[in-house]
């Protein structure tokens, strides 16, 4: 049977829309980030919030997921999630990941490296409090990362806490924040030749150190 699926290592693209120089870019790899989710955004890229989370377990297995940034300042990147999940317990012997944002329309990359801490229990509900009823519902009903039977399982356990709770849930206590205080940053801009511009930054003390990588 002929594949209908075109040869593999045959795809490429050429990269042309923009370029990275260290003239053009930020001193703070905060600021540049954010200039760069703003111009995401405002290009409509699809999730411009989402971000592949990379853990290593006690095992040294490493694991990725896509998860949302829902906050950014001086302090960090955070998301929220269930904390019994795998990339929880990974965390949790492990404190040290890696974040990367893919802006496949405007040809860009952001990796992001640093140590994980849990947010305050007063920023998880007020996040969790701002969340759609049906999602509160959810982070009871979901037991992620779990073997379960069947897509009934998660109906009745929906079904069960929005009969307890009606319509205030409270936070549940194994659900909540994470925050990445970053210590490398790297920012890609795709180039035409393969010849990629790549600034990483990285502290030194206590100072962000700007320097190119080669593509």
């Amino acid at each position: 049977m002929t594949s209908l699926l075109p040869s593999i290592a045959d795809l490429r693209k050429s990269y042309e829309r923009a370029e990275l120089s260290e003239e053009a870019s930020q001193a703070d790899p905060l600021q540049q980030f954010r200039q760069w989710l703003e111009e995401a955004i405002a290009a409509q890229v699809p999730e411009p919030n989402a971000m592949t989370l990379a853990t290593v377990d006690s095992q040294m297995r490493p694991s990725t997921r896509v998860v949302l940034i829902k906050g950014l300042d001086e302090r960090g990147i955070v998301w929220y999630t269930n904390y019994r999940s795998r990339k929880g317990q990974a965390l949790a012997g492990n404190p040290y990941a890696a974040l990367q944002f893919h802006w496949v329309e405007l040809e860009r990359v952001v990796r992001i490296e640093g140590v994980v801490e849990k947010v305050s229990d007063e920023e998880s509900d007020a996040y969790f409090h701002s969340r759609p009823l049906d999602s509160r519902i959810g982070a009871w009903a979901s037991p992620q990362s779990e073997v379960i039977s069947g897509r009934s399982v998660l109906v009745a356990n929906a079904a069960k806490y929005g009969a307890q709770f009606l319509l205030q849930p409270p936070r549940p206590p194994h659900w909540g924040g994470y925050r990445l205080k970053p210590e490398a940053w790297e920012f890609w801009q795709g180039r035409k030749s393969r010849l990629h511009d790549r600034l990483k930054y990285r502290l030194e003390s206590g100072q962000w150190l700007r320097e190119r990588l080669a593509p």
